[in-house]
């Protein structure tokens, strides 16, 4: 079976490498990889560590892009590479632009869909933005749609999606997690961490459209606010290369003592990081699933989020991005060890690391 996979993101490459592993490995499949390279820098970096070449790159990155110019540009140059391989089958993954840009290039030459990572939802159509809307209208497009947990399914079957089109495979964020561990060179124990109780690592990440302007300046006060208050902090911030997060950032936190302002970290290395962290501040989804795997308790810095399943697990709670409410709740857990072993010790609820296994096997079977 002639399988394209089409991504353009960071998150999308770290979460479709291991399924890109299992249709090679599985003699069924033709595998084809294009890159819309919507994120270059961030792309590349995931790319080079999986050993993974496409065989087509759309390279949409362009200074200031629009998300009319990124849908536009995406089409446009999609639609001669699906005319050229015309596959049986498409896969994208996620909410990101590239995938429902993917998605709908497959549609409009109606090529059967597979969404890996469905059924997400906040209910609200603009938190986050795009993300919301591009991911259910990617779920009413595909003919195969992976949930990664049973939440996520109910969400798509409230919405009219059938039930024989919905498969609960958990998230292959967990694959690829796993196949990270198992490749750090110098991997990074919790015990060396709390070796060092004079240096209790946060890390913090945000980068989300929808936190640019007054909401990201009030999460830098809170961290700024942190540093001043507790001596024993270090925390340390890899900056998106988005120029909206990178100049509030520098202007609040550049030059602040126990506060490190970095770059962007390969996967390996990042992970790593988040494995030495006492505790992650962040906008992410892929954090909020990848954390509650390590033991490592997250603060997540959204109004809402759709991975409610970690809040419910007790492995993350909400904060919000208030100041005065983030700088609360992150003294309450790092000065309550039961609250803090409560939520190190929650179980992980995206799934064994066995997702992309699952999908292949289902493909395979309905295709």
């Amino acid at each position: 079976m002639r399988t394209l996979l089409i991504f353009g993101t960071r998150p999308e490459a770290i979460k479709l490498a291991p399924l890109s592993y299992e249709l090679r490995a599985d003699g069924r499949f033709e595998p084809r990889v294009c890159v819309t390279a919507q994120h270059r820098q961030l792309l590349d970096q995931v790319l080079n560590i999986f050993g993974i070449t496409p065989d087509y790159d759309l390279e949409l990155m362009r200074p200031d892009q629009s998300l009319y110019d990124i849908t536009a540009e995406g089409l446009r140059r999609l639609e001669p590479v699906l005319r050229r391989e015309a596959p049986d089958l498409v896969i994208v993954q996620g909410d990101a632009t590239s995938a429902f840009v993917g998605a709908l290039a497959a549609f409009y030459q109606q090529i059967p869909l597979a969404h890996v990572e469905a059924g997400l939802r906040t209910g609200n159509l603009w938190r986050p933005y795009p993300e919301e809307a591009n991911r259910i209208l990617t779920d009413h497009l595909a003919r195969w749609c992976f949930a990664p947990t049973e939440h996520a399914r109910q969400n798509l079957l409230r919405e009219g999606i059938p039930d024989e089109r919905i498969w609960v495979s958990g998230n292959t964020a967990i694959d690829a997690l796993r196949w990270a561990l198992s490749h750090q060179e110098e991997p990074e124990s919790r015990s060396r961490q709390e070796n060092r109780p004079e240096r209790r690592l946060i890390l913090v990440t945000g980068h989300r459209r929808e936190s640019f302007g007054p909401e990201l300046e009030q999460i830098c006060l809170a961290l700024r606010d942190l540093s001043r208050r507790n001596p024993s902090l270090e925390i340390v911030y890899p900056l998106h290369p988005n120029p909206n997060v990178r100049r509030p950032v520098h202007r609040l936190l550049g030059g602040l003592e126990r506060v490190r302002l970095i770059e962007p970290l390969d996967y390996l290395a990042f992970v790593r990081l988040m494995s030495a962290a006492e505790l992650i501040l962040t906008d992410s989804g892929g954090i909020q699933e990848e954390a509650p795997f390590l033991g490592v308790p997250v603060l997540v810095l959204r109004r809402e989020t759709e991975r409610v399943e970690a809040l419910t697990a007790g492995a993350a709670r909400l904060v919000g991005t208030e100041r005065e409410q983030i700088v609360r709740q992150t003294e309450l857990l790092l000065n309550d060890p039961q609250l803090y072993r409560r939520m190190a010790e929650a179980p992980s609820p995206y799934g064994d690391g066995q997702a992309s296994r699952r999908i292949a096997r289902a493909l395979a079977s309905t295709l």
